[in-house]
């Protein structure tokens, strides 16, 4: 954070990876936008940072996946694809772009579409929705044996975790072909273009499927304990770096938020004895609360040592 007197806060660190080191450097300003450089430069895209470093981050507010709404699900994985593919966040971007575009001519349209613009931004649309899809689908096979081992090791007991995942227009994770998802979802739209007129939106496409897990065949959203959600996201962060440590060779920094003050002693115990051979930050406010033992780092009167 800048400090009071501050017009400004600088975060710099070193990375090693598997092609080398790099140097990251943010600015943050008290106003304006943050400015990042790697070795010196300023990346061209956003997209020049990824794979310089992965970092996995469990915060408090990761049981929102559990407990709100399903675009919390989709952003996870979504997350998940670009720790993956970092290319995937291009695709994702476009698909974004695209369904912006589609909303702007409907609801500039007064009811009056020109036909071929809108067959244009379906394309486009569902050429992108295509490529998500198929990355949320790998996405969500790369995790859901870690996620269920990950949980069980947690709670100490076996237990039957499932993602599952549906939409309105067809898509599922069952994907295997971004054409074919392309295929049905353009089908999809032409079906829907008298109801999206009226309504001003795209009614059909990935931005409105609904991913959720079941705890023992239980919705994890409505039906399960507060314990059982809590160690349902704390297993997702888990099991998303040992898919990523198993996928590109690279073990990702985790970085673990207040996460003790909120477990019972058993589940504390269990989590110190499986946490990753990686760089792991843990932060808490009462230090005995956390049963790992490492370099620590202290912050008093805005300083750290």
């Amino acid at each position: 954070m800048v400090g009071d007197r501050a017009q400004a806060a600088i975060v710099r660190g070193e990375v090693g990876h598997v092609h080398g080191t790099s140097l990251i450097e943010v600015e943050i300003p008290r106003s304006g936008r943050r400015r990042v450089r790697v070795n010196g430069q300023r990346p061209g895209r956003s997209t020049d940072l990824l794979g310089h470093v992965r970092g996995v981050v469990f915060l408090p507010d990761d049981l929102d996946i559990i407990k709100r709404g399903p675009v919390y699900r989709r952003r996870f994985l979504d997350g998940v694809a670009v720790q993956l593919w970092p290319g995937a966040y291009l695709d994702q971007q476009e698909h974004e772009r695209a369904l912006r575009q589609r909303n702007t001519l409907l609801r500039q349209s007064g009811g009056e579409i020109d036909q071929t613009t809108l067959a244009v931004w379906d394309e486009r649309l569902s050429q992108a929705a295509g490529k998500l899809m198929v990355r949320r689908a790998d996405a969500a096979r790369a995790l859901q044996v870690w996620i269920v081992e990950t949980y069980e090791r947690l709670a100490t007991v076996a237990t039957d975790i499932e993602l599952h995942y549906t939409s309105n227009w067809g898509g599922s994770l069952e994907a295997t072909a971004a054409d074919e998802v392309a295929g049905v979802l353009a089908e999809a739209l032409i079906r829907s273009r008298r109801a999206d007129t009226e309504r001003r939106l795209t009614t059909m496409g990935p931005h409105r499927d609904e991913p959720w897990f079941t705890v023992d065949g239980r919705d994890a959203r409505t039906r399960a304990s507060q314990g059982e959600q809590r160690t349902l996201a704390l297993s997702l962060r888990l099991a998303t770096h040992t898919a990523v440590h198993r996928a590109t060779g690279e073990s990702p920094l985790l970085l673990l938020d207040d996460v003790f003050s909120e477990l019972d002693t058993d589940r504390a115990d269990a989590l110190a004895g499986m946490l990753p051979e990686a760089q792991t930050f843990v932060t808490t406010a009462r230090q005995e609360e956390v049963p790992v033992h490492g370099r620590t780092f202290e912050v008093r009167s805005g300083s750290i040592q």
